[in-house]
């Protein structure tokens, strides 16, 4: 018989991962519901604005904060670099926070829904990314000082 656990642990990694993504756009859809900016447009826009450009800015932001608080967590201090231990937490904890201010202002400013060219979608992920990252980031500043 054949060992069947990697063919398991792919298979759960895979569902765990499509739960993670139907999990953050239910998150995003809440925020733009929230902030009643769910509707669609009447008039799409498409390419590059300046707002979009501004809403993707934090989005990219979200990402790093969260891949660094990410390695604070998982990794003890100074083996993975600088960006382990207490300073990781740190830089996420404030990355994360410039991420959700910024995806919040995204949204605050904008005067339409989904398609207006106002950024809102990439404004709301940010904002779920940037709380994303302001956890993870006191989870594992909470870890460092205890180990410390």
């Amino acid at each position: 018989m054949q060992n069947t656990q990697p063919v398991k642990r792919i298979f759960t990694f895979t569902l765990a991962l499509l739960a993670a993504a139907a999990l953050f756009c239910v998150l995003v859809y809440a925020v733009l519901v929230a902030v009643h900016l769910s509707g669609p447009a009447t008039d799409t826009v498409y390419g590059l604005t300046t707002q979009r450009f501004w809403a993707s800015a934090a989005v990219v932001l979200g990402l790093i904060a969260l891949a660094i608080g990410g390695l604070a967590l998982g990794r003890p201090a100074s083996r993975f670099g600088p960006i382990s231990g207490r300073i990781g937490a740190i830089v996420a904890l404030v990355v994360g926070l410039i991420a959700a201010v910024n995806g919040g202002l995204v949204l605050a400013i904008a005067n339409g829904g989904p398609g207006t060219g106002n950024g809102v979608v990439g404004g709301a992920a940010a904002v779920v990314l940037g709380l994303i990252a302001l956890s993870i980031g006191g989870l594992a500043l909470g870890r460092s000082r205890r180990t410390s």
